[in-house]
């Protein structure tokens, strides 16, 4: 009999906390709407220095805020209702298994896991609306900096890497396992020429410094360099793509959502099918290639595990660099130097100096955990490298030992780019996100991406073109498209 009547004594209280809990909820709702045009009629009834247009958009902001805030109070309150339920569910089943009452050690162990679970509900209910009201301000700043302005669609497979001409005029190009690399029309989004003479996929793309050539490496164990001559056509009115948008469009998107092939803008472009030089050494595939300063040698990087040094005008192999212990996944050459730097996935990238021809020195950089996805010159003593432990590190060349600046993000990076003008760092991920960072570390934007633009699969290069007057910025990635980007770096910095 003891028993029951404690029985009915914690229902009965059971119930009264439910009826508490219910007003309380009622009680929290009909105060929020007696309140609710208040302070926005106390706001906008002030004065300000603020434009109307910028008043606006904080007042709606701030009214995100509070209704975020409400419900996440309103589900605290009813998490904690179903704590309560779930203990006293606990007690009563302790007291009613076999007759007998369970130990007070064995009921608090019961009630603790549930009570931890329901906790941790609530934490994660918590991060996620708050994570929602941080984006939306994150969102509005990024999108005012950084705005879409062109896609170039045409490929029938990834792209694997963009480049842009570094001579008039200048010109995009897109490297694509399709087996093609197409040059774009920056301004109007056109393909003005179509390289098909790879049998395999094309990894990369890089122009001469001072000649209309094309370099391109591919899944042929080859790397091509081919000549093109291109008339631009006039450039159409560009329509704002950025004002089109709201914050609840950064959504995730489907790969349903790519770009439909069968709107092939290449296939009525001029064709080149032949080569001027074939550049063939490597036993498998070429997974990158880049002209050394001057533009009559260029570096190739392949799975055969080495890397090649080539004369131009004779098709020579004049080095073959080996020491990576696993396929290489990247070169590049300083801008001003003849230097280059090779990744790898032993987790490594080794610098090559090649200024005095009597001595080729090596040095090996160890700092990442996973694959060395690219690692990238500035314009110094710099190298930027990216890899799939999800980290950025940037290394002074006078001190191999550690890095100066790491940065850690939640994806793993692929082919890194730096604005050497403004020491910019573009980050193209795994998970569909562009961010830019500066060389110490900070984080200075994120590239919008909704169910309306941007990438809508693994992005794989990004580069930039800091004289572009309308895109400064270039993505690429396996939905088959490359997109141009206006940054607005004054007023991105000044944030900062």
């Amino acid at each position: 009999m003891p028993t029951e009547s404690g029985s009915c004594s914690t229902a009965r209280q059971a119930k009264q906390k439910r009826k508490s809990h219910s007003l309380s909820i009622r009680r929290t709702n009909s105060s929020e709407q007696e309140r609710t045009g208040l302070p926005r009629e106390m706001l906008e009834g002030q004065d300000s220095k603020l434009p109307s247009a910028v008043r606006s958009t904080l007042l709606e902001l701030f009214g995100q805020i509070e209704r975020e805030f409400e419900n996440l109070y309103i589900e605290n309150l009813e998490l904690r209702r179903e704590i309560d339920t779930l203990n006293e569910r606990l007690a009563a089943e302790g007291q009613a298994i076999d007759g007998a009452e369970l130990s007070k050690g064995q009921l608090k162990t019961k009630a603790s896991h549930s009570t931890s679970q329901l906790s941790q509900k609530l934490k994660t209910t918590y991060k996620a609306s708050t994570s929602k009201i941080v984006s939306s301000f994150k969102t509005t700043t990024s999108r005012a900096v950084c705005q879409l302005v062109k896609e170039y669609i045409g490929h029938r497979d990834g792209i694997w890497d963009v480049s842009v001409a570094r001579t008039q005029p200048v010109v995009l190009g897109t490297a694509s396992a399709d087996h093609t690399a197409l040059l774009w029309s920056i301004e109007t989004g056109k393909c003005l020429v179509k390289y098909t003479g790879h049998v395999g996929s094309v990894n990369s793309i890089k122009f001469h410094p001072s000649e209309q050539l094309a370099l391109t490496a591919s899944g042929d164990q080859t790397a091509h360099i081919w000549r093109y001559a291109v008339q631009l056509p006039t450039p159409q009115p560009v329509a704002d793509t950025s004002q089109q948008m709201s914050g609840e469009d950064e959504v995730e998107c489907s790969d349903k959502d790519e770009p439909d092939a069968d709107g092939d803008t290449s296939s009525d472009c001029p064709t080149i099918r032949v080569p001027l030089t074939a550049l063939r050494s490597h036993q498998g595939v070429v997974i990158a290639a880049d002209w050394l300063v001057g533009g009559k040698q260029t570096v190739t990087a392949s799975w055969d595990r080495t890397a090649n040094l080539y004369d131009v005008e004779t098709s020579e192999l004049v080095h073959s660099l080996t020491g990576h212990d696993q396929e290489l996944t990247h070169c590049c050459t300083h801008p001003t130097q003849r230097l280059v730097v090779t990744s790898s996935r032993d987790t490594t990238f080794r610098l090559w100096d090649f200024r005095d021809p009597s001595i080729h020195s090596v040095n090996v950089f160890q700092g990442h955990t996973d694959t060395v996805t690219s690692a990238v010159f500035t314009v110094g003593d710099n190298v930027v490298s990216g890899s799939d432990d999800r980290t950025v590190k940037v290394w002074d060349l006078k001190n191999m030992r550690s890095p100066i600046a790491t940065i850690r993000t939640d994806s793993a990076i692929n082919r890194i780019n730096v604005c050497v003008g403004q020491k910019i760092i573009a980050l193209p991920h795994d998970n569909r996100q562009v961010r830019l960072f500066d060389m110490s570390g900070v984080r200075l934007a994120r590239l919008p991406r909704s169910s309306r633009q941007g990438h809508r699969r693994m992005v794989c290069c990004s580069a930039w073109s800091e004289d572009h007057p309308i895109c400064n910025l270039f993505t690429c990635g396996f939905d088959r498209q490359a997109i141009g980007w206006n940054i607005n770096i004054p007023a991105l910095l000044q944030e900062k």
